[in-house]
């Protein structure tokens, strides 16, 4: 047996992907299916004997402190037992998993080499009148993120989603998704190989941005604008929902910042959450242009009853 190293074409310095790549290269050339080489059987069992001792670490190893020979074999007696894969005198081994049968001086790939690449390179195993059949595959899921208006969260409906390949689907939404969840289409993904299944298509909902509502967890915030008259004498005022507006009251003397909740009236109940509540922060506006009137008002108020709401900050 070869040296390894020699074998594969690559330095003792080599890195294992350089290993790798060189294997599959000459697995490739002397495969005996595809080689018009005589000495192709001989030569494709040579290349993988040397990347079972190189293409793992601890055989490689071993050999490179020369606790091994070329062909996993102890070089001394203390080392025997070596839980490498063979068995003293064990010289050869099989290709039965993958449809090959090389007899003396072949290779395992039951060993340490990996399955999947002796699949990527001869199609998977099997065995039809001595050669490697095709496998089919399963053909690869699409994972796209969608931003869904707050409107369709609440209430369920679907949206229309975009793919990297350029192909568009609609989606069903659930009514209360929460952000972050998914959505799997199956079969709407890439095409399987060689008759193999489609993959799925794996959609992330996002919250949508919307021009009035915050969301927080369950909840709903909004900025609920007020008179100065409706905030001094109280009154019912409009507040929007996701579900249509409903009349809120407010109280005489209503400072600005004042939070008023609205239970219930939040993200709706979904997947055993509860539904959450709608948070109206209370916003004074004044007039859009200048009233004499309340600027006459106002300036009797500052000389007759003066009051300091920023006294708690000193």
């Amino acid at each position: 047996m070869r040296n390894p190293y020699d074998v594969l074409g690559v330095p003792k310095s080599a890195s294992a992907g350089e290993i790798k790549s060189a294997f599959r290269k000459l697995a490739k050339k002397y495969h005996p299916d595809q080689s018009k080489d005589p000495r192709a059987k001989e030569r494709f069992a040579e290349v993988g004997s040397a990347y079972e001792i190189l293409g793992d670490e601890k055989k490689r190893g071993a050999f490179d402190r020369g606790e091994i020979d070329a062909e996993g074999k102890p070089r001394a007696p203390q080392f025997e037992g070596f839980g490498f894969g063979r068995q003293p005198g064990a010289g050869s081994a099989d290709f039965h998993g993958f449809g090959f049968d090389f007899g003396p001086g072949g290779f395992a790939a039951g060993g340490s080499i990996d399955p999947d690449i002796l699949s990527e390179l001869f199609g998977g195993g099997g065995r039809r009148g001595g050669r490697a059949r095709p496998q089919a595959s399963r053909g690869e899921d699409i994972a796209v993120t969608v931003g869904a208006p707050l409107t369709t969260i609440a209430h369920g409906g679907s949206i229309r989603v975009a793919l990297p390949t350029g192909r568009t689907l609609d989606a069903t939404v659930p009514a209360g998704i929460e952000e972050g969840k998914s959505i799997r289409l199956r079969g709407q993904g890439q095409p399987g190989q060689r008759g193999g299944p489609a993959g799925d298509v794996i959609i992330t909902i996002r919250y949508a941005p919307h021009p009035v509502f915050k969301v927080e967890g369950r909840d709903l915030r909004l900025d609920l604008p007020v008179t100065l008259y409706e905030a001094v004498l109280g009154g019912k005022v409009r507040v929007p929902t996701l579900g249509g507006e409903v009349e809120m009251s407010i109280s005489p003397g209503m400072s600005g910042s004042r939070v008023l909740r609205l239970r219930g009236k939040g993200m709706p109940a979904s997947a055993g959450q509860p539904a959450g509540d709608l948070l109206a922060t209370i916003r004074i506006v004044l007039p859009n242009a200048a009233d004499p009137e309340l600027t006459e008002l106002m300036r009797k108020w500052r000389d007759r009853k003066p009051y300091d709401p920023r006294s708690a900050m000193s």
